[in-house]
């Protein structure tokens, strides 16, 4: 993984290697200016070559591919046509947290929605007042757009982009639920003429999915229920009785099944996985595809299939962040086996300031200020602790408490009770985590997950974190 370099101004220069860093920070010649993604920044240049950067986004539900690659065209010798080749400097992937906003949304509408049940009946209701923009995005999805288009912003500053590579790719979700759908069918929809009762009663034989009982009152009923992330698709539908609707209550389908392995197997079988995270990526392409054109930088849109294609020729294993370098138009493709930067989107803290017990109620009471001695929850400190059960140098995340005894999240665990004289900050909390992630290729070619163990560049003297 290259370093990045700014000049005495803060300008972006080329991305070097890191051992050209170490023998710039050991001569003196540059500082550290950042810890992650790792920057250092000359004292006494100002300016510099520096040749075309293109960073390529591979835009996904839960994981976005980014990759920064430098670009040279290259004459073919068989043909005699000009060539893109990429060399690539990074590879990252963000990590979205699209599911905790939906669910911290979820329990701030009960909350609002109980205080004003029981405390405030007579006060009118307000829900009119909370209009919302045309075209406008939910926040879960609207946050895939701004930390996408955040990180497009950051790698721009540190390092001489020039262009903008993005799959803008578009689901089918009804091939991708029936392959064989085609003429009126494909045209008309999958409730043409039917409405959702009518539909599942048709699908599921008029009796009940469970136990298959026929005859008696049927009730719709969610096989992933909606309170543990389940949608209102069809595909999630099916009808039970009103005892197996209770018995089921909130359980899982693969809790509530677990002694009938053979009902269970059937039931999934017959429906159909739910397309969430397609109708994501279909909901954001466009908003994000303009952000980017907004940026004033040229960008170029591919689609998926050129991705895979592009991947399956350069014999690339499958990956977020190596989707990404495939992205475009590319004819060869070099240094790609290095080190990937995981980026988690963790948030800049929340707004309620009381912790609850499993049944709702009040346990603790927060602080009202987020910082203590100059230290704030999700900072990367280093902590040197001459004496005591917690003697050493530790480095990771501080969780701080008000008397000054902090908690350091560490890839060793967690270690409780440490003073906030010992600590040093390394970075500030930015609202995402770091970590570096190893590639490692199975025999079958494809990637393999990797623990994200937290890594120094080798051989830098700069303090990395090593919390996730």
């Amino acid at each position: 993984m290259r370093v990045f370099v700014l000049d005495k101004r803060s300008k972006p220069l080329m991305p070097c290697h890191p051992a050209r860093a170490r023998e710039l920070l050991k001569e003196g010649h540059a500082v550290v200016h950042r810890v992650m993604p790792f920057t250092i920044r000359l004292k006494d240049r100002v300016g510099g070559d520096v040749q075309p950067v293109r960073l390529k986004l591979d835009p996904g539900s839960k994981v976005t591919g980014v990759a920064l690659v430098r670009e040279a065209e290259v004459v073919a010798p068989a043909t005699g046509e000009l060539q893109r080749q990429a060399h690539v400097l990074m590879l990252a992937e963000l990590q979205h947290r699209g599911h905790q906003i939906r669910e911290a949304l979820t329990q701030r509408r009960a909350f609002r929605h109980r205080r004003r049940g029981t405390n405030l009946r007579y006060r009118a209701p307000r829900f009119a007042n909370r209009t919302k923009p045309d075209g406008g995005l939910p926040p879960s999805l609207q946050h895939r757009v701004d930390s996408t288009l955040s990180w497009v912003n950051r790698l721009c500053q540190a390092s001489p982009v020039t262009t903008l590579s993005v799959e803008r790719v578009r689901f089918d979700t009804q091939r991708l639920q029936n392959p064989e759908i085609s003429g009126v069918e494909y045209q008309q929809g999958t409730l043409a003429g039917y409405e959702v009762r009518e539909y599942l009663l048709e699908k599921w034989g008029r009796q009940c999915a469970y136990c298959n009982a026929e005859g008696v009152p049927l009730q719709i009923e969610h096989i992933h229920p909606s309170s543990k992330g389940g949608t209102n698709r069809i595909s999630n539908l099916t009808l039970a009785c009103k005892e197996c609707n209770e018995d089921k209550g909130t359980l899982d389908v693969l809790e509530f099944l677990a002694h009938k392995p053979e009902t269970l197997k059937r039931i999934l079988a017959q429906a159909k996985a739910p397309l969430k995270d397609a109708a994501a990526v279909n909901a954001t392409r466009n908003a994000l595809y303009r952000e980017l054109c907004d940026t004033g930088l040229p960008v170029e849109a591919s689609t998926g299939g050129r991705t895979k294609f592009n991947r399956l020729r350069f014999g690339i294993p499958k990956a977020h962040c190596l989707d990404a370098v495939c992205v475009g138009e590319v004819s060869a493709v070099e240094g790609w086996q290095q080190p990937v930067l995981g980026i988690k989107a963790t948030g800049r803290g929340r707004y309620q300031r009381t912790r609850l017990t499993a049944h709702g109620f009040p346990r603790g009471y927060l602080t009202r200020r987020k910082q203590a001695y100059g230290f704030q929850t999700g900072d990367m400190v280093k902590a040197t602790v001459p004496s005591g059960k917690k003697t050493g140098v530790h480095r990771g995340r501080v969780a701080i408490r008000a008397s000054g005894s902090f908690n350091l999240q560490t890839p060793q665990g967690v270690i409780q009770g440490v003073s906030h004289r010992h600590c040093r900050i390394i970075q500030r909390g930015d609202g995402y985590g770091y970590s570096i992630v190893a590639q490692q290729r199975k025999e079958s070619g494809n990637m393999g997950h990797a623990a994200r163990a937290a890594l120094s560049i080798p051989g830098l003297k700069a303090e990395v974190s090593r919390a996730n």
